[in-house]
């Protein structure tokens, strides 16, 4: 078997490297950002392990050869997964990785924007030092979380967040009530943001979720609420949002996420005061780093030994495997 691992935002490959060394897999690397780039570095790949490079019909069709695309990451919008199913390529990811990370970083950011931690900082280091620098601080234990989307991320933010909030609702209509936690409320899409002081965001981004936080949600929300997303930049109606900051609909926005990646340092959304940023930092530790590229990684080697990967997103053809 061979592979082409591609875009990886890592300070090198060895750990997959020595994954694919001890199990007989020939390698080839390349920083591909288009979907020729992918095409001319994959000649006689079976399988593509990527990060941001685009693969589609265009890949599939140029590449016959090509029958399994894992990505690092638990999100695989960067793959066309209907165009895989009409090729018959396998699609993996790793979708359990750093589950532990994004709901605390989550987390993290919320107290922040509601403490004014950030703020404060600012402040003492500017030479001013008083408890009223960053405003009025409203008391978390009587506000009420919002999660949209309880998947793993989201019942993981619920639990750590129980005891820091007053209540905790949420909002995902694809899991059924017996998978809600017994201190999580269901609630409707707009009940969820009409109530929530803090809505944070934990879903995929696909066609159902592009662009769902806007004016129309935007403005459902309470006076000084709060916004979260460590999920999917694409989420977000960027200038819907930096509307409903500047009409104080919004108290404030925390984002690990933007569509664009890096976001231009003069752009609106980088400079605006009430803004927290990190940069897609969300998924970080050493111990989550390592674990995502192991599974990516593995999910080639268990292809190419059993005919399945670790984690299906979708099946393809079953090949000559076992």
């Amino acid at each position: 078997m061979k592979v082409l691992i591609t875009d990886y935002d890592f300070p090198d490959v060895d750990l997959e490297l020595a994954l694919y060394k001890a199990a007989g897999v020939e390698v080839v690397t390349a920083q591909c950002r288009t979907e020729e780039e992918v095409i001319a570095a994959s000649e006689g790949c079976q399988g593509l392990l990527v990060q941001y490079a685009p693969v589609n019909a265009k890949v599939f069709a140029a590449r016959p050869e090509i029958r399994i695309a894992s990505r690092y990451g638990a999100g695989f919008d960067t793959i066309n997964t209907e165009d895989a199913a009409r090729h018959g390529v396998w699609v993996g990811n790793s979708p359990d990785y750093g589950v532990g990370e994004v709901a605390t970083h989550a987390l993290a950011m919320a107290l922040d924007l509601i403490r004014n931690i950030t703020v404060y900082d600012r402040a003492v280091k500017a030479g001013e030092w008083h408890y009223t620098t960053a405003g009025i601080i409203p008391r978390a234990s009587e506000m009420t979380l919002g999660i949209v989307g309880l998947g793993r991320i989201g019942k993981r933010m619920a639990h750590i967040s129980r005891n820091v909030f007053k209540r905790v609702i949420a909002y995902d209509p694809h899991i059924i009530d017996g998978d809600f936690p017994a201190y999580v409320e269901r609630v409707g899409r707009e009940e969820l943001y009409k109530q929530a002081d803090v809505v944070s965001l934990h879903t995929p981004l696909n066609d159902e979720t592009r662009g769902m936080v806007d004016a129309s949600v935007l403005n459902l929300l309470k006076p000084n609420s709060y916004l979260v997303n460590s999920a999917r930049g694409g989420l977000v109606d960027i200038d819907d949002l930096l509307a409903a900051l500047d009409s104080n609909k919004l108290k404030g926005a925390a984002l690990d996420v933007l569509p664009v990646e890096p976001p231009a340092t003069a752009s609106a959304i980088v400079q605006h005061k009430r803004v927290l940023l990190s940069p897609h930092a969300a998924f970080y530790s050493d111990v989550a780093a390592r674990e995502l590229r192991r599974k990516a990684a593995q999910n080639l080697i268990d292809w190419d030994r059993t005919g399945r990967p670790s984690y299906v997103v979708v099946e393809g053809k079953k090949d000559n495997k076992k």
